[in-house]
């Protein structure tokens, strides 16, 4: 049986599905203040399905939102915000996780297969881990859904909020199986794994968010066995700051980097003569493939 944590017993017979009625439209990308917000009030005389709403108001959202008190929203339709780490104003702050091991669940069993950090001189801002298109997505705590929708980047995509402020990702996938307003536990299937979006390959990515700025999921989880570091996460300002220096330490590095521009007659094969670079190394560099069929104007990193 699965573990039931109180907050969600006292919270299920009160939240009802007419309550939730906002729309999975596609927004705009990553940032941004538009979309749908629990504040934008439902009138007496609305109703969806044939059935009566009922209007909310801040006392509503903070008693049966999770972290509505800490984010003072529920946007169900821009993924995240870009307002920065300068919203934390804790010196630390102390998450508790989970009390028993049902409190807890791996999105999926696949091994990890891209780490947190900078990839190919861009920020990764969660792991990639390893699946089968139709391979089931849960969710790693209980919470409520926030995003279902299609993104260009993230593809189909879940956002969780959970009780204690965080957020989880779940990016790639080919199907969603929730909708926002859901009420989930830790274990409960939000989708099937899959490849879409900017995406090459089936896997998931997943990360782990706290106002809106990106934790690597590796603190919180120990991936090789599929359990948590431990019960409680203690967030600093310094949890943040690693992504600054990485981003400053990225554009130091590219400084040098040396580039070409695709001309009409441009090859790989050409290219890699000219430069004395591998066409394998040309591939690996710009992230594309011996078939890849180049652009006029494209630019290539060759050095």
């Amino acid at each position: 049986m699965k573990c039931i944590t109180l907050r969600r017993t006292l919270v299920a017979g009160l939240l009802l599905a007419s309550v939730f009625t906002f729309g999975q439209a596609d927004g705009p990308d990553i940032g941004g203040p538009e979309g749908l917000d629990v504040f934008d009030e439902l009138s007496e005389n609305d109703t969806v399905g044939g059935l009566p709403t009922v209007e909310w108001d801040v006392n509503d959202s903070l008693s049966f939102i999770p972290g509505y008190d800490m984010y003072c929203h529920w946007n169900t339709d821009v993924i995240f915000d870009r307002f920065g780490p300068e919203r934390f104003i804790h010196d630390t702050l102390s998450l508790y996780l989970g009390f028993h091991e049902c409190d807890l669940a791996m999105p999926c069993a696949g091994e990890l297969t891209s780490p947190y950090g900078m990839r190919k001189g861009r920020m990764h801002y969660g792991i990639d881990l390893d699946l089968e298109t139709g391979d089931p997505v849960v969710s790693a705590f209980s919470g409520m859904v926030r995003i279902s929708k299609y993104n260009k980047t993230f593809g189909n995509v879940v956002v969780v909020r959970h009780y204690n402020g965080l957020e989880t990702v779940y990016a790639h996938l080919s199907k969603r199986a929730v909708a926002p307003g859901a009420l989930i536990e830790a274990g409960d299937t939000l989708g099937l794994g899959g490849n879409t979006g900017r995406s090459y390959g089936s896997h998931l990515h997943f990360e782990v968010r706290f106002l809106d700025q990106p934790i690597d999921p590796e603190l919180v989880f120990d991936v090789s066995n599929g359990a948590l570091k431990a019960t409680r996460f203690d967030i600093h300002k310094g949890t943040f700051a690693r992504i600054a220096a990485a981003k400053a330490a990225a554009r130091t590095s590219t400084v040098d980097r040396k580039f070409h521009h695709v001309r009409r007659g441009d090859t790989l094969y050409g290219l890699s003569r000219r430069y004395g670079v591998r066409v394998s190394d040309l591939c690996r560099m710009n992230g594309i493939s011996e078939r890849t069929t180049l652009s006029i104007g494209q630019r290539l990193r060759y050095d």
